[in-house]
């Protein structure tokens, strides 16, 4: 079986594997000062949950934007799972073109992305990752990654709001009624939802006419599924297409 980490700057998400069919996922958030045994820790308390044993896992993959995380990962595998990771990054096959002036500067959480998108969707198509920040990649017809756009992320943007602004209250990110809002809180969520969902827009249909197609649109990330209502643009939402991307990654690296 195999344990796969997409490990992101706010929360990570693992997932267990057999074979193609995911058995079952977690999502923790992200802490870079942990170390293998607190990760070890975690780990297995999440399994002991999940009736899972740590012994089942002969394989563990591993993609991160957090680089204090990846050398504790790497040893958190070696000593609790017996195994060698494969860390996705410069050097690791991917079966992806990258397009990009310097390839070793794209993280290895769009890459991914990337991979999972073409694989399951064909291309052209554009991957909109609900993140810390918000990213945007473009993938050919012929299963190229060309680059694409980071903005800030929703969290990251509503917190710098409370914190500058001084009468401006911390609010709950959800759907407003109405994009004129009758007070404070409804003005700031109809500010913040239909101001991210007008960006959505404005760069999926900027891309789409550089890719002079009709690209498929995925969304992935934890407030992929809050946009993803709100929006026609976005054909198809995928909150585990980071897991994905990993398994196949994985695969690629060991056919057997």
């Amino acid at each position: 079986m195999l344990l796969a980490f997409d490990v992101g700057n706010t929360n990570i998400v693992l997932g267990v594997y057999r074979g193609k069919k995911l058995w079952n996922y977690w999502r923790v958030s992200t802490d870079p000062h942990k170390t293998a045994d607190e990760l070890g820790i975690l780990v297995k308390s999440l399994f002991d949950y999940a009736g899972l044993d740590l012994q089942m896992i002969d394989a563990v993959a591993i993609s991160s934007v957090v680089p204090p995380l990846i050398l504790p990962l790497v040893e958190f595998a070696r000593e609790y799972c017996k195994v060698s990771p494969l860390v996705i990054g410069p050097g690791v096959k991917t079966g992806m073109p990258i397009k990009f002036d310097n390839p070793r500067e794209v993280g290895a959480d769009r890459i991914v992305n990337a991979v999972a998108a073409y694989e399951n969707y064909g291309g052209p198509v554009i991957v909109v990752d609900f993140g810390t920040a918000t990213t945007f990649d473009a993938i050919s017809a012929k299963g190229e990654y060309l680059g694409g756009a980071i903005a800030p992320g929703i969290g990251i943007s509503t917190e710098a709001l409370f914190e500058k602004a001084a009468k401006l209250p911390r609010v709950e990110l959800v759907r407003p009624t109405s994009v004129i809002g009758k007070n404070t809180v409804a003005s700031m969520q109809a500010g913040i939802v239909f101001g991210f969902i007008g960006q959505i827009e404005g760069i999926v249909s900027r891309m789409k006419k550089e890719l002079k197609g009709d690209a498929f649109v995925v969304a992935t990330g934890g407030l992929a599924e809050l946009f993803a209502r709100e929006t026609p643009v976005i054909d198809k939402m995928d909150p585990l297409l980071t897991l994905e991307g990993i398994r196949i990654i994985y695969e690629r690296n060991n056919p057997d």
